[in-house]
């Protein structure tokens, strides 16, 4: 298994090369070279300090989502989900997922069922925050066919979504006697299992019983986003491309929506094929929107990387190390019946 997870990794990478590869390939040194001449760097400044904000507020969020349980401090919160994000970006998909909800495990004592639930939570509250920004974006411009298809999707989904978790939340107990009754006598062990991710997972999702922490994280959801569209505002001034803020929201909402199934590690080749396509849309010239692009990708990444990498190396954890031993980990908390073993305390 663990042949598999390295060779998607290979396969991931080769994706991403051949697709930076045709972004590039028609970018010329001269243009490269004019547009360094007119780039406003005074601009890219507000747009590194709206990224950190993002990361930031995405990593605030996070603590509120776990503080029920755990209380940590506001530079432990952000720095912890930055490495995390760290962990989910050099690491494949599935194991990067699963790096990212071990450590989190390890460090605030919380069970990894609790910890998947809050990556649930994200998911659904980040899907609330683009579907707001496409309502309000949606005034300015009218998205694409293809593009309106999906974000129809994605509120049918969102909605779905937020349906199942309430009622997980309100026939736990129901739910937990259906798995005595079907369960229990021939599939003991997974009956266990079941019971057990049941109980952490709907501790996890609690918070959707309480208003105060419902706005709390949804406040959080929108102000990171609507700094993220200020990082892209601020690009667009600094390489001098004269498009309004409604542009930059769409922008990053188009290219959440294709970045929604991770292909490429990091999303590198995914997201500069993203960003320049619709900047493209957008009458922006071909060799300034591939540079737009990996601009926008390098800011995005910066502060994962100086707040993550920071706080791995404060903690003495080595990135190497650790991937060899949660892909490894990974396989060992599986049972032979295929059930997910997960310790009471981590």
């Amino acid at each position: 298994m663990l042949t598999v997870l390295k060779k998607k990794q290979f396969w991931g990478a080769l994706i991403a090369i051949a697709l930076l590869g045709y972004c590039v390939k028609d970018v010329r040194i001269s243009e490269i070279q004019a547009l360094s001449q007119r780039l406003n760097f005074w601009y890219v400044i507000p747009a590194l300090l709206s990224s950190f904000l993002f990361q930031i507020l995405r990593g605030l969020r996070w603590r509120l989502m776990i503080s029920h349980q755990t209380p940590i401090r506001i530079i432990q919160g952000a720095s912890l989900y930055a490495a995390g994000q760290v962990l989910n970006t050099i690491m494949p998909v599935l194991t990067g997922q699963v790096g990212r909800m071990i450590l989190f495990a390890r460090k605030t004592g919380l069970r990894k069922t609790f910890i998947f639930s809050n990556i649930v939570l994200e998911v659904l509250f980040d899907a609330v925050s683009l579907i707001v920004f496409l309502l309000i974006t949606s005034l300015a411009f009218a998205f694409p066919d293809d593009y309106r298809s999906v974000s129809y999707v994605i509120v049918g989904v969102t909605g779905m979504l937020l349906i199942l978790l309430y009622l997980i939340l309100q026939y736990r107990e129901s739910l937990e006697e259906l798995g005595t009754r079907w369960f229990r006598g021939r599939w003991p062990g997974f009956y266990i299992t079941l019971k057990k991710f049941l109980r952490s997972f709907t501790k996890g999702i609690e918070l959707l019983k309480s208003s105060q922490h419902m706005a709390g994280t949804l406040a959080y959801s929108l102000s990171s986003w609507f700094f993220h569209v200020l990082v892209v505002y601020f690009l667009f001034k600094s390489f001098g491309i004269d498009l309004d803020f409604a542009v930059a929201a769409a922008v990053m909402i188009i290219n959440s929506i294709v970045l929604m199934i991770p292909i490429t590690p990091g999303n590198a080749g995914t997201f500069e094929v993203a960003v320049s396509t619709v900047l493209a849309a957008f009458a922006v010239g071909r060799s300034d929107a591939v540079l737009f692009a990996l601009a926008l990708h390098l800011i995005d990444l910066l502060p994962i990387f100086i707040l993550g990498l920071s706080y791995l190396h404060y903690q003495r954890i080595s990135i190497k190390e650790f991937r060899a031993q949660e892909e490894a980990a990974l396989f060992d908390h599986i049972s032979e019946d295929g059930t997910l073993i997960e310790e009471e305390k981590v």
